[in-house]
């Protein structure tokens, strides 16, 4: 799907997820249509940056703020479930049943681990504590996730300084998925901080979505995806067709 910035209409949707999917968009628009494009703003597949840098060269690309903080917990995810699968091996070791309930507290910590500061309950904020004494590695991949998400909210100026001290911090931490994950965030700083210079995200797509998923529902049985791609434009493209028996 494509969605204007401005207006917040739905321009496009064609179904597929690849460069070949997007280029049909770009055909259709045409070179110089394309050379007009300002700005873009993406998640951070590499398959969406190199046909967006291929067909609108003047455009800035902007990484979309709630994919890259995803990144962050993505990689929180995984040191928690690896922290889980080795408290759970301590405990098949044993054999004898005289378990801590560590692992079962970390398989329970997900939402507490993922959840803003300010909106923890106090049973949370308590497992996080605990965390913090029993699993050093862990609270330190929170640190780091929690310590990337308010950078989109400093200017510019600041915002980059916060991002390479991010990066130098997650590059000594010895916690490979944070280690991958700084590579990543240093190949996309230059979009990252554009994103932040002009205020642009996915949301626009994402409020798009909510809306096409009752479309989706009415499009039960329909036979192909055009259908359901024909009712959306006509519900969110912002250029009803004149119906028959209207003047």
């Amino acid at each position: 799907m494509v969605v204007d910035h401005d207006s917040g209409r739905l321009v496009w949707a064609a179904p597929g997820r690849d460069k070949a999917t997007l280029a049909v968009f770009f055909d259709a628009l045409g070179e110089q249509r394309c050379a007009q494009i300002t700005h873009v703003s993406a998640d951070g597949a590499d398959w969406i940056s190199s046909v967006v840098t291929d067909r609108c060269p003047n455009a800035v690309r902007c990484a979309d703020p709630f994919h890259v903080v995803r990144w962050a917990t993505d990689a929180l995810d995984e040191v928690r479930r690896q922290a889980w699968n080795e408290a759970r091996g301590a405990v098949t070791q044993r054999r004898a049943g005289r378990s801590t309930g560590q692992a079962k507290a970390l398989k329970g910590a997900r939402y507490a681990l993922w959840k803003n500061p300010e909106n923890l309950t106090s049973r949370q904020q308590t497992k996080l504590a605990w965390i913090a004494t029993t699993d050093p590695r862990l609270h330190r991949a929170y640190l780091l996730t929690e310590g990337l998400r308010p950078i989109f909210q400093l200017p510019l100026a600041e915002a980059a300084e916060a991002l390479d001290v991010w990066v130098g911090w997650a590059r000594r931490c010895r916690i490979p998925a944070f280690i991958d994950l700084q590579r990543r965030i240093a190949k996309h700083r230059t979009s990252i901080l554009a994103a932040i210079e002009h205020g642009l995200s996915n949301g626009r797509i994402r409020a798009v979505n909510t809306k096409i998923r009752p479309i989706t529902r009415i499009a039960f049985g329909f036979a192909t995806p055009e259908l359901l791609i024909a009712l959306a434009m006509l519900s969110l493209g912002g250029h009803p067709p004149v119906l028959p028996g209207r003047t």
